[in-house]
């Protein structure tokens, strides 16, 4: 059998982009992301971070996307597998 992976809009965020979503901050909040900070602080990431998601604990680096899933639940995604899963949405 064959199956087709059914359309979903899903909130997505590129990790070391400034001005991060409250997505993002509250998801610092409920400690399922540690974020590995400049001095200043939470301004801007300097490497990675470790997201906490059901499969255990996955890295994210700069430039990776950080996906909000349909249960809420937080992943990162490499650039190039986003590109190829994912397309931009009006609103």
């Amino acid at each position: 059998m064959k199956f087709r992976k059914r359309p979903v809009v899903i909130e997505a965020h590129k990790l070391g982009d400034d001005g991060w979503p409250d997505a993002i901050w509250q998801g610092v909040m409920d400690n399922r992301i540690v974020l590995y900070l400049d001095r200043d602080g939470l301004k801007r990431v300097t490497g990675h971070a470790v997201i906490k998601t059901l499969e255990g604990e996955m890295r994210a680096d700069v430039g990776d996307w950080i996906i909000r899933g349909v249960k809420g639940e937080l992943y990162p995604c490499k650039p190039d597998i986003f590109a190829a899963t994912y397309e931009a949405v009006e609103g």
